[in-house]
């Protein structure tokens, strides 16, 4: 596969449906996960976020953000009031936030006036936040592979993590490297636009050192409050790629505080079901309707450099059928990063949402269709990432 397919196009586009004060919100999202040579079921971490929010005002994390509307160029240049903030997982230590800054943000296809050297393909561009250090993400002009390079802020490496990271996504499988565009319409202007690329081969350096691994990006507009949801993704060596997404009602959507595992984690009920399946060895993709998620405490806490470092860290089993293949995972957290939201809205009140990532350890993995039950053992490495949110962003 010479270069990344798929709707591509709509990669620097915003806007397509009309905004929507305190909802609208868009974002451009890498989560890059690297080789663990002492595990091959773990994985080093890092995520990247690109965002702007239509809002007058918003805390991140005791960050006082202010949000506003995008601007379009006739070109179709964008010129972005925005925020990027990233995480770094070393496979020992969190670094949260390892970049949390407000700044603007230019998003630029290589067709605008502005791109250096020659029009590339469609979908082919970048977006490049105003700051002294490069902490861009683009797609090169013959479409065949994305960069991204981050600076660490100062007070992290201060404390010792790394400082510079470039990385150069190519394409995997067709499966993995199709851009796949969906939308939903809840109506009354609410509700979603996503861009996925379900996975990406990765070389890069960190501080001057060879890393390589794998990578997943999404390009989100949402604009309807979000219930609380689970969603995880798995990378197997072979090209199989695994996902689920469960938002649901539960007594979490009132939760205010950010402590990874409370009671009231347990019970919960589905709004929909969906997971799927990138079968690389029988080279078919299936889709589940039938989804459960079940989070407990694990054996591993939050360790020194947490919030919480005594709190347990979640285990997740997943179970997905549909009639056909079943697929059941059982994994450890083995780290988390999180970050909170508090957005004043009507009646003087305050939304508040909770976002957590966890880097996963995979214990178990079973998959069973008409051909027999392939395990763990299967395979030479299986990576992964879980989210679990919790509140009420309105």
């Amino acid at each position: 596969m010479p270069r990344f397919e798929g709707e591509i196009e709509r990669l620097w586009s915003l806007g397509e449906m009309q905004p929507i004060q305190h909802l609208t919100w868009d974002w451009w999202w890498w989560l890059i996960m690297l080789e663990d040579a002492n595990n091959p079921n773990r994985s080093r971490q890092l995520m990247v976020l690109w965002s702007t929010k239509e809002t007058r005002s918003i805390d991140v994390g005791g960050y006082e953000w202010q949000g506003g509307r995008p601007l379009t160029d006739d070109e179709g240049g964008l010129a972005i009031p925005g925020m990027i903030a990233a995480w770094w997982f070393d496979g020992k230590r969190m670094w949260e936030p390892l970049v949390k800054k407000s700044l603007r943000m230019a998003a630029i296809p290589t067709s605008h006036s502005l791109w250096p050297g020659e029009e590339g393909v469609m979908g082919s561009g970048a977006i490049i936040p105003v700051d002294g250090h490069d902490l861009s993400m683009g797609l090169r002009p013959d479409g065949e592979e994305f960069w991204l390079n981050l600076t660490s802020d100062d007070s992290q490496q201060k404390k010792g993590c790394a400082t510079n990271f470039a990385f150069r996504m190519t394409p995997w499988t067709r499966p993995m490297s199709t851009a796949r565009w969906t939308h939903r319409d809840y109506g009354k202007g609410m509700g979603y636009d996503i861009l996925r690329l379900h996975g990406a081969l990765v070389q890069g350096e960190i501080d001057g050192a060879q890393v390589s691994g794998t990578a997943y990006f999404q390009k989100v507009c949402v604009q309807a409050p979000s219930p609380p949801w689970y969603w995880g993704i798995l990378h197997a060596s072979d090209g199989t790629y695994i996902d689920w997404f469960l938002p649901h009602v539960s007594a979490t959507i009132t939760a205010k505080d950010a402590r990874p595992w409370k009671m009231r984690d347990l019970p919960h009920h589905p709004l929909s079901q969906s997971g799927l399946l990138h079968d690389a060895k029988n080279q078919r993709s299936e889709v589940f309707e039938q989804v459960r998620v079940r989070k407990r405490p694990g054996n591993q806490d939050e360790g020194e450099h947490a919030e919480w470092p005594d709190a347990p860290l979640p285990f997740f089993e997943v179970e997905m059928w549909n009639g056909r293949t079943t697929v059941l995972i059982e994994a450890q957290a083995i780290s988390r990063a999180h970050w909170t939201f508090d957005q004043p809205t009507r009646g003087r009140m305050t939304s508040h949402l909770t976002y957590n990532e966890y880097p996963l350890e995979v214990l178990k993995l079973s998959i069973k269709d008409e051909n027999g039950t392939r395990n763990l053992d299967d395979f030479d490495w299986v990576r992964g990432n879980a989210e679990h949110s919790w509140g009420l962003l309105h």
